[in-house]
């Protein structure tokens, strides 16, 4: 394994974010568009209660989550009391990168993104495969 220099900072949440939205943004236009709408969380690790709710005990375990209805169940007369959103979780992802090796951060958080508005979108494993090339 190659030491990393001790000058070298891990990637913060912001980058994360960027590299998400420029994974959105690569999206087929229909997907582009409707996915600019879902909130964007990057946080460290998974709140607690998402980890029991998930049954979850280790939060490494966990890299993104969809929190919301996904568009194949809701309906035009759905009270709507949150928006819908997509977390990622910046320590996670960044040890799933380092253990992997051999992707790109940016094709990491694209994978997770894609993964996580399969939920949103209703997606079946054909159609994610047609977006993120992983899931084939």
């Amino acid at each position: 394994m190659t030491q990393a220099a001790p000058d070298m900072i891990a990637p913060d949440a912001e980058l994360i974010a960027q590299l998400a939205r420029d994974a959105i943004a690569t999206l087929p236009a229909p997907y582009r568009d409707a996915a600019t709408s879902i909130a964007l969380r990057i946080e460290d690790f998974a709140l607690p209660d998402m980890l029991q709710a998930l049954d979850i005990e280790d939060p490494f375990e966990l890299t993104g989550l969809y929190d919301g209805i996904p568009l194949t169940e809701k309906s035009v007369s759905d009270q709507m009391l949150r928006p819908d959103a997509i977390w990622l979780f910046r320590r996670p992802i960044l040890d799933e990168w380092i253990d992997r090796g051999d992707v790109s951060l940016a094709e990491l958080v694209a994978h997770v993104l894609v993964h996580e508005l399969a939920h949103h979108f209703g997606w079946s494993d054909a159609e994610i495969a047609r977006i993120d090339r992983w899931w084939e």
